[in-house]
């Protein structure tokens, strides 16, 4: 049976540059997946995806013009149901036979055997493999209903009458075997070996594919395209880079941003443009956003990492003189810089104070008030964090800022670029003479930002990152506003880990339950007290945020399942847990802890009373009771004084007494007195144990 490379693309009109990587691996994979499903392409083909602006295609090694047979049972009937009393077919077998276009001359060799529940008959036979065009039209069918296509587009077929529904119209299908054309059809185009190159640099408006393995090749001599997606990204970053290096400079590192753009050309020529210094005079944060959220250019830093007035843009096309592409781009981007440095100019011209009031008249959420009703709370929160981390004077700090933290939602900068609020509150803050305190932590309030970001750079910032985030969490929860799924319009997954990294990683003297209840009072008796809810929230984010570290789930569970309330504790208590789990002790120890917690939860009589050395009357029960009073004399100093590790080490003593303990001394003594006696020993023993993690979580 032979096989060939197979090419399909799809020319299609610009597809959105956002969706056009996630459409081309689609593509491919939903097609190879259809065609391996169907027999006519291996498991371990070689496969090849193409995406660019106008074109998915992919490019499918050893494909076969003819799956191979395969020898199939099918399922009939029930044998009480297709046999009568004699063995002879009935009625609904013979329908049945019929339909699969067998006659009953095939009953003597069914098989009975059963289906999982009943004795059923089944027919062998052999299944003819799927044809090349028929089983490539079931694949090209099943990808584009199974595209990700973000928004689906309508439009009319050539005929004026029948409606297409996808993401932009379809103008070519190219499907080739070898260099044969396979006679498939795709959103109303029929398949050819013609495609189309660049729009203005391809040798011929139209080109001839002359076989599925040069298609790559020939779109780049012939067509002017660079088809495949990561090569034309490798492309620009190489141009980006050797062109900046040329000038002594760098450009920003934006992966998205060089996304998007390999997504808008098929044939990248980076060229170096400049704009007027006197723009340099307004924040660079400005002016790399305008550049790059509307222009998609590449501003240049230089070696300190400042805005320079020289950007790189990524042409389409290549003309032998780029003067005339380099000037429009350099007319292009001169207004919008413009209007950057009116927007600035004219914000300064208010103080963020003066702009308070109008805090008052936009709506944060209905059922939760104003933006000025969120300041004040968020301002209640910030001082009461601030008193707590550095006393009456760093809780000022906090007020202040965080009375200021939200103005520059009312500028025009802010209202042009929503990404850049806080950030234009530190500059405008500093323009009105603010502290540098003050200034800093407005602009570092909305920290971290995303997975990695850096953290408010003071304990100030510290406060009002805290508060605003914890204002925004306990606010929505108390309300009802949970996420739910992959839905989680107000980002509060991302809030809660913000919280926990600035807790974590700044080791701050805070307790989480602490800070909710500090929260909820803020609200007065406009939400719920959502604390355990949001407790739950919050260490299931921890969870999660340590597996990503790098922890196991057992030492995960052993030290979150005790709901540790000074998150700054939790690594130091995953150090513990882990030397622990390495002490040959461990495993015995993890397991009694856990024989224990089971004996405490089926107990009948009291179990935290006070241990009687009266009634301690088995040696066994006075050697582990000894060996516990030393360890907790030795270990409780340290556990006090956060050495975790040495502590649990400590308690590796207690394995020998705890082994004999249970060997010789029945816990569930007839006498009451006895019972409860050693009920509260094993009380003392475990409350010990699982000061830091609860060790029977480490018991697999």
């Amino acid at each position: 049976m032979s096989t060939k490379s197979l090419l399909v693309e799809l020319l299609v009109e610009e597809l959105p540059p956002k969706s056009l990587r996630r459409l081309g691996d689609a593509f491919g994979s939903v097609l190879v997946g259809s065609l391996r499903e169907q027999g006519l392409a291996a498991d371990g083909c070689a496969v090849t995806t193409f995406a660019t602006p106008r074109r998915l295609a992919v490019l499918v090694a050893d494909v076969a013009t003819r799956a191979a047979d395969k020898q199939v049972e099918v399922k009939l009937v029930p044998v009480k149901v297709g046999l009568d009393a004699d063995g002879n077919a009935t009625m609904p077998l013979k329908k049945k036979l019929s339909a699969l276009g067998v006659d009953e001359s095939v009953v003597p060799s069914l098989i009975k055997k059963s289906d999982g529940k009943n004795e059923a008959l089944w027919l062998e036979r052999v299944e003819p493999g799927a044809e090349l065009a028929g089983g490539l039209q079931t694949a090209i069918d099943a990808t584009i209903a199974k595209l990700p296509i973000p928004k689906v587009m309508t439009y009319q077929q050539d005929d004026g009458w029948s409606n297409i529904k996808f993401v932009r119209p379809v103008h070519r299908l190219t499907a080739l075997h070898g260099s044969d054309v396979v006679a498939v059809v795709a959103l109303g185009v029929s398949a050819s070996n013609i495609t189309e190159g660049h729009r203005f640099e391809a040798k011929e408006a139209s080109m001839t594919v002359q076989s599925a393995d040069g298609y790559k090749k020939q779109l780049a001599e012939d067509g002017a395209v660079i088809a495949s997606y990561q090569e034309r990204r490798d492309e620009i970053q190489r141009q980006l880079l050797l062109k900046s290096e040329s000038e002594g400079l760098k450009p920003i590192d934006d992966d998205e941003l060089l996304d998007e753009v390999t997504s808008l050309v098929e044939r990248p020529n980076v060229l170096l443009c400049q704009f007027e210094e006197e723009f340099l005079e307004v924040p660079q944060e400005c002016l790399i956003l305008t550049m790059k959220q509307n222009q998609k250019y590449f501003p240049l830093l230089d070696g300190d990492g400042k805005l320079t007035n020289r950007f790189l843009i990524v042409s389409n096309i290549t003309p032998d003189d780029a003067s005339e592409v380099i000037g429009g781009n350099e007319r292009v981007v001169r207004p919008r810089l413009a209007d950057a440095k009116f927007f600035f100019e004219q914000d300064q011209k208010k103080t963020l104070e003066e702009r308070l009031p109008g805090l008052d008249k936009v709506v944060y959420h209905n059922q939760l008030g104003t933006q000025g009703e969120r300041v004040q709370r968020v301002r209640d929160l910030a001082k009461a964090i601030g008193g707590l981390l550095g006393g009456e004077a760093m809780a000022g700090l906090a007020d202040r800022a965080a009375q200021l933290a939200k103005a520059d939602l009312l500028t025009e900068m802010v209202g042009e670029f929503p990404a850049l609020q806080g950030i234009m509150g530190g500059y405008y803050a500093r323009h009105d003479g603010e502290p540098k305190a003050i200034s800093e932590a407005i602009e570092d309030h909305y920290k971290p930002r995303f997975a990695g970001d850096e953290l408010p750079r003071d304990l100030v910032g510290v406060a009002v990152a805290l508060a605003d985030k914890l204002e925004t969490l306990v606010g929505l929860f108390g309300i009802g506003q949970v996420p739910t799924g992959d839905k989680d319009p107000f980002a509060l997954r991302r809030h809660a880990l913000g919280t926990i990294r600035m807790l974590v990683e700044r080791e701050l003297p805070l307790e989480l339950a602490q800070l909710i209840d500090a929260a909820v009072l803020v609200f007065g008796d406009k939400i719920k007290d959502p604390g355990q809810k949001l407790q739950d929230f919050f260490f299931d984010r921890l969870a999660t945020s340590l597996k990503d570290q790098g922890y196991t789930p057992q030492e995960i569970d052993a030290v979150v399942s005790l709901r540790p309330q000074r998150l700054a504790d939790v690594h130091a208590r995953l150090a513990a847990v882990r030397a622990f789990s390495k002490l040959p002790e461990a495993a015995s120890l993890a397991a009694a802890n856990k024989r224990i917690g089971n004996i405490l939860k089926k107990s009948e009589g009291p179990t935290d009373g006070a241990i009687d050395t009266d009634l301690l009357t088995d040696g066994h029960e006075k050697a582990l009771h000894q060996q516990l009073t030393k360890v907790a004399a030795s270990a409780g100093p340290k556990f006090d004084a956060g050495d975790y590790q040495a502590a649990l080490a400590d308690c590796a003593a207690l394995k020998g007494p705890v082994d004999a303990f249970f060997d010789a001394v029945m816990v569930n003594a007839e006498d009451p007195a006895l019972r409860n006696n050693r009920y509260a020993l094993l009380r003392g023993l475990h409350t010990l144990m699982n000061r830091i993690a609860d060790l029977a979580k480490l018991v697999t």
